[in-house]
């Protein structure tokens, strides 16, 4: 079972609801590396130790420390960090309530998703406040205090629970004017832009997160298990570097034949959004083809006179009763 790493409150006005917190994310990507002797290959040993004393010390000896001034710290203690004077320490403190699409645009950068687990004592005032952003459109913008340090976060219904998003404060996104950027649009051609919205049409289509993986990952471990048996490790050929790009609709041109040669070669291409509709309006109207009619229905094309004879002939005999 999960173990929360944030236990808490949601507060609203006088509204308290208690919740604890899940990291909704996990990282599963990279591959595990341990830093080696070059001369014996023997592990390396990372430990802490004392300068003054020059001797190794347990970690358990480690407080917090912050330098004030060079060379001069003092010691905050977990105590010291309880007992600050913010109620945002043990609560998720609603600042206010604005449209969900005008919110997406501040809240892009997040740091981290939670996942939201009400106590059993507060399930229906949070599924009251749930229901309410829902039906209305709303976003949360909260205020909480996790790992020593205050976020500014947003609160928006998802599936069964809510997800609570950690943002970056607006002075540590940075501004695009750190990048070289043109003043103006470039001119684009007609035929450019239609050349391209033709490539673009043959990649669009439903995301499905489960047809990737990550590639990288496999090759990775593809040459450990080849270093681990002792077979030698044969490099892939290398690609041609790409040229400057000179001739943009020459570009296009040879990736919309590349796309249509995949497709010809056996290679699926992606479904567009429009081909699934009509896939499943078309699944759906066989579906209908196939239901038998129902007693009493009338089939199409047939008068009415037609339909009392066919019903007179399907009656069945009465018998007459014997005297």
């Amino acid at each position: 079972m999960a173990r929360s790493m944030w236990k808490g409150a949601i507060q609203f006005g006088l509204v308290t609801i208690p919740v604890k917190l899940y990291v909704a994310t996990e990282s599963r990507a990279g591959v595990s590396f341990n830093m080696l002797h070059k001369e014996d290959l023997s592990r390396i040993q990372m430990k802490i130790v004392c300068p003054v004393e020059d001797e190794i010390i347990p970690r358990s000896e480690t407080v917090k420390g912050f330098e004030y001034a060079p060379g001069e710290y003092v010691v905050i203690t977990d105590e010291d960090l309880e007992s600050l004077p913010l109620k945002t320490v043990r609560s998720i403190e609603i600042e206010q309530f604005v449209e969900s699409e005008t919110a997406e645009t501040h809240t892009r950068f997040v740091k981290q998703a939670y996942y939201i687990e009400p106590d059993r004592i507060g399930r229906k005032a949070f599924a009251l406040l749930k229901s309410v952003l829902e039906e209305k459109g709303l976003t949360a913008i909260c205020k909480v205090v996790i790992k020593d340090r205050e976020a500014l976060a947003a609160l928006n219904p998802f599936e069964q629970t809510m997800l609570l998003s950690t943002l970056y404060w607006p002075d540590e996104i940075r501004a695009l004017g750190e990048l070289d950027l043109p003043e103006e649009e470039p001119e684009i051609k007609p035929a450019e832009k239609k050349m391209a919205e033709q490539l673009i049409g043959t990649m669009t289509g439903e995301f499905d997160p489960e047809q990737y993986q990550d590639e990288y990952r496999t090759a990775l471990m593809q040459i450990i298990e080849s270093k681990v048996g002792g077979k030698e490790v044969v490099a892939p050929p290398a690609q041609e570097e790409t040229s400057n790009l000179v001739d943009l609709m020459a570009a296009l041109e040879a990736s919309v034949k590349a796309a249509k040669a995949s497709r010809e070669a056996g290679t699926p291409p992606p479904t567009s959004v429009a081909e699934a509709k009509a896939k499943k309006a078309a699944r759906a109207g066989s579906d209908d083809a196939a239901t038998p009619a129902r007693a009493g229905s009338k089939p199409k094309g047939r008068t009415g006179a037609a339909d009392d004879d066919e019903a007179e002939e399907s009656k069945p005999a009465r018998r007459r009763k014997s005297a």
